[in-house]
């Protein structure tokens, strides 16, 4: 307890900035996965492409690799400069958005096909039918596999720390230099994320139990 107690200015900043961080990208990652996964099934053959194209190119790509990417490749393009927070929040976003976008199309893909044609029947046009009719109903199917995902963000999240984030990640650096016993630092590191996990895992309980009853 000594160790937790003497470094509350390292514990409290660092997993509120792991929060931030997760949430940033989580929102990102949701609304960039759901656009992509609508490229996915889309009628346009470029469009499908597209959406395979950058599932297949990100998904099989090292989460390192990424981060590489928008910490040494990225400001060599002079485009726009972004802090290690933001380029770490991207990183996030484009990787977990690859996962996103084939849970949120296995759920549409679930939806039967009579509902899109009725729609189409009706007059409703590509956007229409998917924001309108496919989209709800396929998210409602798909919670459990998309809070894994983002469960596995709230992880990957850590692997910020080593490009000069101050995340919970790098507690056990800080704790290093300031000789206090790193290995008791990690396990209330632990104990931290187990907690933030709780939390996301009663808020998936809580979107079954509730979209459940309105079906």
């Amino acid at each position: 307890m000594d160790v937790l107690l003497d470094n509350l200015d390292l514990f409290g900043p660092f997993f509120l900035n792991t929060i931030y961080l997760f949430l940033l990208a989580a929102v990102a990652s949701l609304v960039l996965g759901t656009l992509i996964a609508m490229l996915r099934v889309s009628p346009v053959p470029v469009f499908r492409a597209a959406g395979t194209t950058y599932v297949t190119l990100v998904r099989n790509t090292p989460l390192t690799l990424v981060f590489l990417f928008f910490a040494f490749a990225y400001p060599l393009l002079n485009i726009v400069g972004l802090s290690y927070f933001v380029a770490a929040a991207v990183a996030l976003t484009m990787y977990t958005a690859a996962f996103i976008c084939e849970v949120v199309r296995s759920g549409i893909n679930t939806v039967p096909v009579g509902q899109a044609e009725a729609a189409r029947a009706l007059g409703l046009n590509f956007g229409q039918i998917i924001g309108q009719i496919v989209l709800p109903q396929a998210i409602r199917s798909v919670v459990p596999p998309i809070m894994s995902t983002l469960i596995a963000l709230l992880k990957n999240t850590t692997i910020a720390a080593g490009f000069s984030v101050t995340e919970a990640g790098a507690i056990r650096q800080y704790l290093s230099e300031r000789g206090e016993d790193q290995l008791i630092g990690l396990l209330w590191v632990t104990l931290g994320f187990l907690i933030l996990v709780a939390i996301l895992s009663y808020v998936q309980r809580s979107l079954e139990k509730r979209w459940s009853v309105s079906r």
